[in-house]
């Protein structure tokens, strides 16, 4: 008898993956690829989306050939920040441009100065000033600098929607990219902001259609239901929303490390926006408050530092231990990363490090923290797994509780499960997320 399953497109920036999951959300086939980067018009790198749109339509036909599972449907996580820009006849008429690609300094300030300034446009539509990381942005960019490629665009789809679009033929625009950081939609008044409709960006935008929904299709004989497409970061906090009630933050750790409260619906305020927090939309069209840290990225660098210094491998922090004693011998002095010398061991000199990392991880966390009655914190991603991250938390948040926590696959789990109702016979698992307590009667000065 064949095995039930859906198959998940998961489309990080680096890595394309897909993944057939069971009933009991257990992974039961996944492949990865990584395609080489190409060059847009101006020379600078970005994804071949032709060659992705091969891959994904061939990896369907190869995943429908194995005989041992039944797909009843299929849904997608993708990274956000990219439109892919469609004509007529739904081909791509421009580069799937680099969210990372230098944003014009005189057209930026040209459309802040015509919408209310940098401060008003981005408290109003949750969106810090990112150039063309705020989406919409590519779209005023299209029409003021590429008015030839602007005019032949019908539809302009996020990147989840794209590859959904490739089996449905059904251009639709989802809430979750829509909500990220896109300057395209006006969180106070749940709707597209006015200078979409100024600027004739609306028309060039698909319907919006909910995360739930799901278009039935026939392939090769299967009867398929597809689902529109989720952003990745709303897409991996669906597992936890379905899990726990209780008001969390989930703290994803990676090079960002994001703190993400769905829990604080409060207004985003300049001083925040100043602080790189940001919104996200949930599945459900809900706010979620987050907040940004580099940290990932910072514990990279000086890590290098430190073992080259004391002439180490630069993994020599896996499976380091928390020592208090040591916290507390170093609790009172700064940390110095020009002056390793002064330390008697590599296991001083990164632990105050992270001493100094976790200073900063709490100050980001509370900006998304206050006003809220979180009872938990869960942590995931590569931090989630280091003993002395984990340990400064705890001691950091003494009256909430932390945890590390692990979902496999945590993004492409929330797509699933975004439509379980469509594809899944069994109840929702409730414990599909692994959790360790993390408790520290030590104190961080």
């Amino acid at each position: 008898m064949k095995t039930p399953a859906i198959a998940i497109f998961d489309i990080g920036k680096t890595n394309k993956k897909v993944f057939l999951f069971d009933e009991d959300y257990q992974i039961r086939f996944e492949k990865s690829l990584q395609l080489p980067e190409i060059q847009d018009e101006d020379g600078f790198p970005c994804e071949d989306i032709h060659e992705l749109t091969k891959w994904v339509k061939e990896t369907l036909l190869v995943l429908l050939a194995l005989s041992e599972f039944n797909i009843k449907a299929l849904n997608v996580s993708a990274h956000g920040a990219s439109f892919v820009h469609l004509d007529e006849k739904g081909n791509p008429v421009a580069p799937l441009y680099n969210y990372l690609k230098p944003y014009p300094e005189d057209l930026k300030k040209k459309f802040y100065d015509t919408f209310g300034g940098e401060n008003e446009l981005s408290r109003i539509t949750a969106s810090p000033v990112l150039g063309h990381l705020n989406s919409g942005m590519q779209l005023y960019w299209l029409k003021h600098v590429r008015p030839e490629i602007f005019k032949q665009i019908k539809y302009s789809l996020h990147l989840p929607e794209y590859i959904s679009y490739l089996f449905t033929g059904k251009p639709v625009s989802g809430i979750t990219s829509i909500g990220c950081h896109t300057n395209l939609w006006d969180f106070s008044t749940n709707n597209y902001h006015g200078w979409v409709q100024k600027e004739n960006i609306l028309e060039k935008l698909a319907p919006i259609t909910s995360s739930s929904e799901v278009t039935t299709i026939e392939l090769q004989q299967n009867e398929i239901k597809i689902g529109n497409g989720l952003h990745d970061s709303s897409a991996a906090l669906i597992p936890y929303l379905s899990c726990f009630s209780e008001p969390f933050i989930l703290l994803s750790t990676g090079t960002w490390c994001i703190s993400l409260n769905p829990f604080n619906h409060t207004p985003l305020t300049e001083d925040e926006l100043k602080k790189d927090c940001l919104c996200y939309l949930t599945f459900e069209g809900k706010p979620v408050k987050a907040s940004r840290l580099f940290a990932g990225h910072d514990h990279e660098l000086e890590t290098r530092h430190i073992a080259e210094h004391f002439q180490l491998s630069e993994d020599f922090y896996k499976g380091g231990n928390y020592q208090a004693e040591v916290v507390v011998k170093l609790s009172s002095t700064e940390y110095k990363t020009n002056h390793l010398s002064l330390y008697s061991s590599f296991d001083e000199a990164y632990t105050h490090f992270m001493m100094q990392l976790v200073k900063q991880q709490v100050t980001s966390t509370q900006l998304v923290l206050k006003n809220t009655n979180v009872t938990r914190i869960f942590v995931d991603g590569g931090f989630s797994n280091n003993a002395i991250f984990m340990n400064l938390l705890s001691v950091a948040f003494p009256s909430i509780e932390v945890y590390s926590a692990s979902v496999a696959q945590a993004s492409s789990t929330g797509a699933a499960m975004a439509i379980h109702k469509h594809w899944n016979s069994h109840p929702h698992k409730a414990d599909m997320i692994d959790l360790k307590f993390f408790s520290s009667k030590g104190t961080l000065s």
